[in-house]
């Protein structure tokens, strides 16, 4: 037998693709094209989405450089001297900027270790209710607090826990004959600051949760209740497994926000008897910035906060992809 020449059979199966190819092309194109006309009604609407990012997120972005030069009212962004990094080196020589960024992942961290579980148990306990009146009623009171103003909340704190005037300090004084100044000790000021921001965002944040809780298949829990299963062993083998790629989103985007603490809340209850614990980067840049007009180092330490949160979100979505949960 004669062995077939190697280029002929590549010639006839090209000669043979080309035109499914062409045709196929000629088709992708067409489709392209009608698809891009059937959408231009919502290319157009979302112009003014991309407008919206580009004037008043992105182009303010250019005012980071002010972070890199000695920044003047009378000259301007563009117009002022260049200084380098000589705002990040005054913010690593500095031990009072050491400690604020120290109690900005001091108070952060443990916001995230105590405040983040809260809202999966109370989801977790609102599911288990079988009655609605109940449960609504619930839910309408932990929700209400996230729609109060840390003006609001820090007043509420205030009469509570106020030495002179405060509630549960009549109530100590009449048992053990003195106050306690709950707002002026570092340990309880801390706290005070993690409980009043659990009771605040813990009902809100739960939402969430329940959300994810709706979209479990009902039948899992029956056939694990046939097979003998009590709610504990469901919550932990069903429930918990089920909505775990809610929590690690989550908690990929809370660890994203670890260096934003926050302004409202830790200014509102701060005091200078606590400030040694509750001066942070939010705060100093409020106060640096705004009260002293050294723009050029608050912006310094912002960005250097936006850095930090940036490269913390990707380490957290980077351990979670090991586990089969990254966010991307």
């Amino acid at each position: 037998m004669s062995e077939a020449n190697p280029s002929s059979t590549s010639a006839m199966i090209n000669q043979k693709a080309s035109p499914v190819k062409t045709k196929s092309n000629w088709l992708v194109r067409k489709y392209g094209k009608r698809v891009l006309k059937q959408n231009i009604p919502l290319y157009i609407m979302f112009v003014p989405v991309i407008l919206f990012y580009l004037i008043f997120k992105y182009y303010p972005m250019t005012g980071l450089v002010i972070a890199f030069k000695k920044y003047s009212f009378i000259k301007g962004i563009w117009g002022s001297p260049w200084a380098g990094l000589d705002s990040f080196k005054m913010i690593f020589q500095t031990k009072q900027n050491f400690n604020i960024i120290w109690n900005t992942l001091k108070l952060s961290g443990l916001s995230i270790i105590i405040g983040f579980p809260i809202p999966i148990i109370l989801a977790l306990l609102l599911n288990e209710v079988r009655k609605l009146q109940i449960k609504r009623l619930v839910q309408t009171l932990v929700y209400l607090p996230h729609f109060l103003n840390w003006v609001i909340v820090g007043g509420i704190v205030v009469t509570v826990f106020s030495q002179s005037t405060g509630t549960l300090n009549h109530v100590i004084e009449k048992m053990f004959g003195e106050s306690y100044p709950f707002l002026y000790k570092e340990f309880s000021w801390i706290t005070i600051y993690l409980t009043s921001g659990v009771w605040k965002e813990a009902g809100w944040n739960a939402i969430i949760y329940l959300a994810a809780l709706t979209a479990i298949d009902q039948s899992l829990y029956e056939a694990a209740s046939i097979d003998g299963a009590n709610r504990w062993q469901q919550t932990i083998r069903i429930t918990l497994p089920a909505i775990t790629p809610t929590i690690i989103i989550l908690l990929i985007l809370k660890i994203g926000h670890l260096m934003e603490l926050g302004f409202d809340q830790v200014y509102v209850l701060q005091n200078n008897a606590v400030l040694e614990v509750s001066e942070v980067i939010s705060t100093f840049i409020y106060k640096i910035g705004i009260q002293q007009a050294n723009f050029s180092l608050a912006t310094a330490m912002g960005l250097f906060e936006s850095l930090v949160g940036l490269i913390l979100v990707l380490s957290a979505n980077r351990i979670a992809r090991h586990f089969g949960q990254g966010l991307w």
